[in-house]
């Protein structure tokens, strides 16, 4: 039997270190190893115990939660899940966390949590068994990804070319779906984009509110404008759109214009919004006019859709293992044969670029 995977709890309220405790001892592949109230003992315990992953509250005494996280991220390295609180201050924190070197988040689990508790901790299982197998030197991305920088003169540019038609004849779409690692991957191909390229549609997992908080810091770093959609628009040249935490975003034809259209319907592939859902609605609609992007991710949601995207001549690129923080969405297009290209993150804007000037 393989050796179990080692977390430490680091939390201020004993009850929710005993909830995680509870949750994580569910699984025979999980070893909790030690709990902590804050930092300072949090410290002193990675050294005697050596943990596999640590799960991190952000709002502790003696020291908060990014902090402590940027001082171990210089000094050692290892997989960080943030328990984060599904707030607009929480959001903001827990993607700054992402930028410092965390690996995921997980909602901080409700005290009154008995009915759902199976599901709770069948999701921060998942969390914590990819974070063990994280590649936690590629989760800081952003500082070394941008080629072409952002600037205020870069947003007018963006402006003045809205609605204008696109001069790539042969691409209509870019399509980018992400998973775990992939906020600070998508912010590292989108932030390389000039602004005049065609639309962009990202399915990225993520929770509403924290939808909403990527999608205006993604905005305010690149020279594209990006949005979170909340009804039907249409899709404009030097945009980006992200799906909303909690629908799906599909990609419709209507009077010879693409939209951008919410759907509310069930989870695939246990997620909602689903890349599979976006890349099928590609498939359909847009054809072989479109680029076919997959980044880092748990899983391999949309991998099935994104072959096919392949198979009718769309170009196709996946994220390589190397610059993943976890190679599954982007492996499982490998392994079905649906990638033309596999890219460091840090490439991938260059090469959309590339690719849409031929």
């Amino acid at each position: 039997m393989s050796q179990k995977i080692k977390v430490l709890i680091v939390d201020d309220s004993a009850l929710i270190r005993m909830l995680l405790t509870n949750a994580l001892s569910s699984s025979d592949e999980i070893e909790v190893v030690g709990t902590a109230e804050d930092p300072l003992v949090a410290r002193d315990l990675i050294k005697q115990k050596q943990p596999d992953v640590l799960t991190l509250d952000i709002e502790m005494p003696k020291m908060d939660g990014i902090t402590f996280l940027k001082n171990l991220m210089r000094l050692r390295p290892m997989p960080v899940i943030m328990i984060s609180t599904l707030t607009k201050k929480g959001a903001n924190v827990t993607l700054k966390a992402l930028e410092y070197g965390a690996v995921d988040f997980v909602a901080k689990p409700d005290t009154d949590i008995k009915d759902n508790l199976m599901a709770y901790s069948s999701i921060l299982i998942d969390k914590v068994k990819a974070a063990a197998k994280a590649n936690v030197g590629q989760v800081k991305l952003s500082s070394q990804s941008s080629t072409d920088g952002s600037s205020d003169s870069g947003a007018q540019e963006a402006a003045s070319t809205t609605g204008k038609a696109s001069r790539h004849k042969r691409y209509d779409l870019i399509a980018i779906g992400a998973s775990t690692g992939g906020t600070e991957a998508i912010k590292a191909v989108v932030t390389d984009l000039p602004p005049d390229l065609p639309p962009i549609v990202m399915t990225q997992h993520i929770p509403p509110v924290f939808s909403t908080s990527f999608a205006n810091r993604l905005n305010a770093s690149s020279r594209i404008r990006v949005i979170e959609p909340t009804e039907s628009v249409p899709l404009e040249n030097g945009h980006a759109y992200l799906a909303p935490g909690d629908k799906h975003m599909i990609v419709v034809s209507r009077g010879g214009r693409l939209y951008a259209q919410l759907d509310d319907g069930p989870e695939v592939n246990r997620h909602k919004p689903s890349v599979e859902v976006m890349f099928s609605s590609v498939a359909r609609v847009v054809k072989k006019r479109c680029i076919t992007v997959m980044l880092t991710g748990m899983g391999a949601d949309g991998a099935e859709a994104m072959k096919r995207l392949h198979d009718i001549g769309s170009y196709t690129i996946c994220q390589d293992e190397d610059s993943s923080v976890v190679w599954g969405m982007p492996g499982a297009v490998v392994q079905l044969d649906g990638a033309h290209e596999q890219l460091p993150v840090t490439k991938i804007g260059l090469r959309l670029q590339q690719l849409l000037r031929k």
